[in-house]
């Protein structure tokens, strides 16, 4: 009997030791696991509307979607010599944009230059060849025509009153990744020379992304409208670098007409040879103001000689060179003053050959207002 308890409560104690260290620490253990394997998760899930956020958003999707079916892109195929006089093919490409129904398209002269062949791509991948109309070196522009229908032509802004920080936007073709766009704002106005030596008046610097490729695109406004014509970048590794510049769509409208009917544009020309005046040489020449132009010759049968302006009758040294004195000194054209010969070629720049100007001039101490017909241009202004 005595030993029948000790076995029960032997029994006992190792069914309990058994309960305690090892059913019951399982049961812990997967109650445990199942807790850390089976988190409850709150997952937030994106939108699935495809709606722009903000005005903004909207903005620029409206900017492409309105324009972009009258960017093309511009593939030019021309030859030069190599070395052993073979011809070597040379390929060039760049943008352009829809002018009108008829199939006229505005691009940089640069982008056909010497072009023997050119080729038009539309946002819908079809390929016209294309007739070059009418080309300008000195304002980098150039005028194709494609026989293409349901043509959407571009609208053209206003250049006149751009202020720094507007907003802009650039589509083109750079590195041929055609229909591409890009923001930002206009950085500055400014003139720039052109790497083949031409001047660009007025400018418009943006630092919208602008590579080789996007040249002859359009830079619009943010209401969509051609306020530009992209042409070159500042950099020194051949792509943007935050600094591109655009030749304002006004220069481009002021000569579209002679580009279209002529081929050429008649730039204008006053037809005199001048030189700046300084208030030290106002001072020693005795003039009657201490800015201007002095007109050093005229050309004869030109546009200044036919209105009657002078030029010098006395010979002079201005430094070791020798000038003619005693002429007109021009002070002012169209209301606006001339200071330096880069006015005087910003101004003509404005006009076509056969406007009227009025000039200021002072002969002597007198001063005048002479009505200018304008002659057209043969290196001279």
């Amino acid at each position: 009997m005595k030993f029948l308890r000790i076995v029960f409560l032997a029994s006992l104690f190792a069914g309990a030791f058994f309960y305690f260290t090892t059913l019951r620490s399982n049961h812990s253990l997967g109650s445990l696991t199942n807790t850390i394997s089976a988190p409850k998760l709150d997952i937030i899930e994106a939108s699935s509307g495809s709606n722009p956020g903000d005005a903004e958003e909207q903005n620029n999707i409206s900017v492409y979607r309105k324009n972009i079916d009258s960017v093309v892109n511009i593939t030019s195929h021309a030859v030069e010599f190599n070395f052993f006089y073979g011809l070597v093919p040379q390929d060039g490409a760049g943008s352009g944009f829809i002018l009108d129904k008829d199939g006229h398209i505005l691009t940089n002269y640069h982008v056909i230059a010497d072009a023997r062949q050119v080729e038009v791509t539309l946002h819908n991948r079809k390929k016209y060849k294309a007739t070059i109309i009418g080309q300008d070196r000195s304002h980098d522009l150039a005028v194709l025509q494609i026989k293409a229908p349901d043509l959407t032509p571009m609208t053209l802004g206003d250049s006149k009153n751009l202020q720094v920080g507007q907003k802009v936007y650039a589509i083109g073709n750079p590195f041929g990744l055609s229909g591409t766009l890009t923001r930002g704002i206009v950085s500055s106005i400014r003139s720039v020379q052109e790497p083949d030596g031409m001047t660009i008046d007025e400018a418009i610097q943006t630092d919208a992304a602008i590579n080789p490729g996007n040249s002859g695109g359009p830079l619009l406004n943010w209401h969509g409208e051609v306020i530009g014509i992209n042409t070159m970048i500042a950099s020194n590794v051949g792509q943007s670098a935050g600094i591109g510049f655009a030749i304002p769509i006004n220069t481009a409208k002021a000569v579209l007409n002679d580009l279209l009917t002529l081929g050429r544009v008649r730039r204008p020309a006053l037809g005199v040879s001048t030189i700046p005046i300084s208030p030290e040489l106002a001072d020693q020449m005795g003039l009657a103001s201490d800015y201007g132009l002095l007109i050093v010759q005229v050309v004869p049968g030109g546009a200044a000689d036919r209105a009657g302006l002078r030029g010098g009758t006395e010979r002079a040294y201005l430094g070791n060179t020798p000038i003619m004195i005693g002429g007109d000194l021009i002070v002012a054209i169209d209301g606006q003053d001339v200071q330096e010969e880069q006015d005087l070629s910003h101004i003509m720049n404005n006009h076509r050959a056969g406007d009227t100007v009025s000039v200021t001039l002072y002969r002597g101490k007198k001063k005048l207002q002479v009505q200018v017909v304008l002659g057209e241009a043969r290196q001279q202004v």
